[in-house]
């Protein structure tokens, strides 16, 4: 099993101390982009650990480790971020939009299709559901009853409404 997650990419440098500008739309930011925590950089994995972070303009800036000059990191510039799914601790019943991928989605009983995917707009995350017809469902309380990690099942209410 893959036990890296990319939870964001390094856009830009910022500044000429070694800042790092990280887009993220990663749903736990808040238990990773702390100090002392250690990502992974781009597709070797460099590990590197957040010595100070902030945001800036709906965007992280982040200053690692034995770094304080934008020469020095301006070769992460453009890179996947990652973090070990091991560091991440999450409680009994949370989990990653990710791993929703496989479940099974039901109208109360009857099987409305398989997730396959999820997109996030503005206003929304909607998973992609393939069954006899594929539809969105979206993740919201109107129409998402539960979600069972155990049997790997998403209970809908009227989610039978959403195919066209």
């Amino acid at each position: 099993m893959n036990n890296y997650i990319c939870i964001g990419k390094i856009v830009n440098t910022f500044g000429i101390k070694g800042e790092l500008k990280v887009i993220s739309d990663f749903e736990f930011q808040s238990r990773v982009f702390i100090k002392d925590f250690t990502l992974f950089i781009g597709e070797e994995k460099v590990k590197e650990v957040i010595n100070t972070w902030r945001i800036h303009k709906n965007n992280y800036l982040l200053l690692f480790n034995n770094y304080s000059n934008i020469n020095e990191v301006l070769k992460y510039k453009g890179k996947k971020i990652y973090i070990n799914r091991n560091d991440l601790k999450l409680n009994k019943n949370e989990y990653l939009l990710n791993d929703l991928i496989g479940y099974s989605v039901y109208d109360k009983d009857k099987l409305l299709g398989i997730v396959v995917d999820y997109e996030k707009n503005i206003n929304n995350i909607l998973f992609k559901v393939k069954g006899d017809k594929s539809f969105y469902l979206p993740y919201i309380d109107e129409y998402i009853l539960e979600i069972d990690n155990i049997n790997k099942k998403i209970i809908t209410n009227n989610g039978g409404n959403l195919i066209i």
